[in-house]
């Protein structure tokens, strides 16, 4: 039986970059001694998020991989826990930014990175302003024993990106998350349509899904939290409310995960000569 012990993490941030991380770190070392191998941090904890306005004076903090200092502190902290750290960060490459995430692994090293390919725009999310499309593809990452699908917020809510990590390997999705209120439409709650995309990506691929987000209230805009871990069939393992701060952690085996997967039949039925029309432009 093969098991693999994966966390999420659930916290506010400000943006005070070093307290940030100290935060992310102990909450990390908390999932290690609870036995988790993978732990997710939410997206872009550097700082607070920042996207909820267009500011070109933020393009400054935008570093290359191998300068991030949250990259780094993660790099750190991998190499001593021995485990697996995706860590998303604003990455500058060059005259380029990219919404990324370096999957480092536990001797330390970044094992690669993956740029963020879907960028919303839109009241508060307005990220086509700092960042170009990812030009990474989607990746799979090795983990321990087993394949690490990650896709980045708002590629959680494409049923391509979830089936295209399945098809390279994956065995586990994670996706790093920023998401709250809309501020164009107060009555507008998205957190259980959230959480539904996701569901629905577990069941459709037979795969556990691991989804970190932040929690707070940034500037007016807040942040509803409710991570979660859920095994192959959609059911929730473990969650966290729309307000607290911690760490959730489930064991998965994923021996069992890929009998369930192989008894669906959903790889084996499908048909890709009649899915041209999902390639085309409209």
């Amino acid at each position: 039986m093969t098991q693999i012990t994966v966390a999420a993490l659930q916290l506010a941030f400000t943006a005070d970059i070093d307290r940030n991380i100290a935060n992310v770190s102990r909450l990390v070392r908390e999932a290690a001694s609870q036995g988790a191998q993978v732990i997710l941090p939410p997206e872009l904890f550097e700082g607070e998020y920042f996207c909820r306005v267009e500011d070109e004076g933020l393009f400054t903090n935008a570093k290359p991989t191998a300068e991030h200092q949250a990259v780094r502190a993660m790099q750190e902290l991998a190499a001593e826990l021995k485990v697996h750290i995706p860590t998303s960060f604003f990455e500058a490459d060059g005259p380029h930014h990219y919404n990324s995430l370096a999957m480092i692994g536990p001797d330390g090293q970044v094992a690669g990175v993956y740029r963020k390919s879907h960028i919303p725009d839109g009241p508060g999310y307005e990220e086509k302003f700092y960042f170009r499309p990812g030009n990474t593809g989607f990746k799979v990452w090795d983990g321990p024993a087993t394949k690490l699908g990650v896709g980045i917020c708002w590629d959680q809510w494409y049923p391509e990106t979830a089936r295209a990590m399945m098809l390279m390997g994956a065995e586990i999705l994670f996706y790093p998350t920023a998401i709250g209120s809309e501020p164009h439409d107060d009555s507008l709650d998205t957190a259980r349509l959230w959480r539904r995309a996701m569901v629905g990506h577990a069941v459709s691929n037979v795969v556990p899904i691991v989804a970190a987000n932040r929690v707070g209230c940034e500037h007016g805009q807040t942040f509803y939290g409710t991570s979660f871990i859920c095994d192959e069939r959609g059911d929730i393992l473990a969650e966290l409310d729309r307000e607290e701060e911690g760490v959730i952690v489930a064991t998965l085996d994923i021996d069992r995960v890929k009998r369930h997967r192989a008894a669906f039949g959903f790889f084996r039925d499908r048909r890709p000569e009649l899915y041209g029309r999902l390639v085309q432009d409209i």
